[in-house]
């Protein structure tokens, strides 16, 4: 039997291909920083708004918030040699790693998204990832794993796996950050959700709907600290410190 989201899912794919017939044929407008900038359609499907001004400045902002979070406990971007980017979109942040001299890959579900930013943003690979792990990397390869919007967009069956498969693949001493829907998220819950969320249980919405936006997870602190799995440890919790993602909570894990 066909759930709302499923009942839906061609409405999505419509919507999607007609935001995308303005697109063809054109070449993409460049950015200041002098890399294209996604049709609005994929802008859209990521963030849930075209705004081309939004989607650079809060790209911006987040690769900031990564630099300062990190910056602050003694490591340096630029000294940084991988990254990864779980969850990478139409690269609305890795796109601001252009300039650093680290390895750099992003990884996402959405084969159109990883399509553009193959063809579009050279200084990076991109793979596919499935909605469950694993990824294709293997154990250690990364020294910087981040995930900006992603777990706060997951069901609790694929909370734990992801940052276990997260684990895996980041270094020992080096470090990952995620974002969650976190304690400012709590007046917007309903009396039922509240409750549960005062208990430290995790509040899903439309968790058929795993990795899409209308699919979303809102954590309380202490279903946060069960997710710091062994050999991993919590460095930093920053309230509402995603500031690309606005009034989402910012995690640093350090890989032990």
């Amino acid at each position: 039997m066909l759930n709302a989201v499923g009942l839906l899912e061609p409405a999505f794919r419509l919507r999607d291909l007609w935001r995308s017939v303005g697109d063809l044929g054109r070449a993409p407008a460049v950015a200041a920083d002098g890399l294209p900038i996604p049709p609005a359609h994929l802008r859209h499907l990521v963030a849930g708004t075209a705004d081309v001004d939004w989607f650079l400045s809060s790209g911006r902002n987040s690769a900031a918030s990564i630099g300062d979070l990190l910056a602050r406990h003694g490591v340096a971007l630029k000294e940084i040699e991988s990254i990864l980017d779980f969850g990478c979109g139409c690269g609305r942040v890795i796109r601001h790693w252009a300039g650093l001299a680290a390895r750099i890959q992003g990884v996402d579900r959405n084969r159109r998204l990883v399509r553009w930013c193959r063809r579009h943003l050279p200084f990076a690979s991109f793979d596919m990832n499935r909605v469950e792990p694993p990824l294709r990397g293997h154990a250690g390869e990364f020294q910087l794993v981040y995930a900006l919007s992603v777990f706060s967009h997951l069901p609790e069956g694929l909370q734990r796996p992801w940052i276990e498969e997260l684990r895996r693949v980041t270094r020992v001493g080096g470090h990952v950050i995620f974002s969650i829907h976190g304690e400012s998220y709590r007046e917007t819950l309903t009396d039922e959700e509240r409750r549960r969320f005062d208990e430290g249980r995790l509040v899903v919405r439309a968790g058929e709907a795993a990795g899409r936006n209308v699919c979303g997870a809102f954590h309380p602190p202490s279903y946060t600290r069960q997710l710091v799995v062994d050999g991993l440890e919590m460095v930093e919790h920053v309230p509402e410190g995603a500031t690309g993602n606005p009034r989402q909570d910012l995690i640093l894990l350090r890989r032990v």
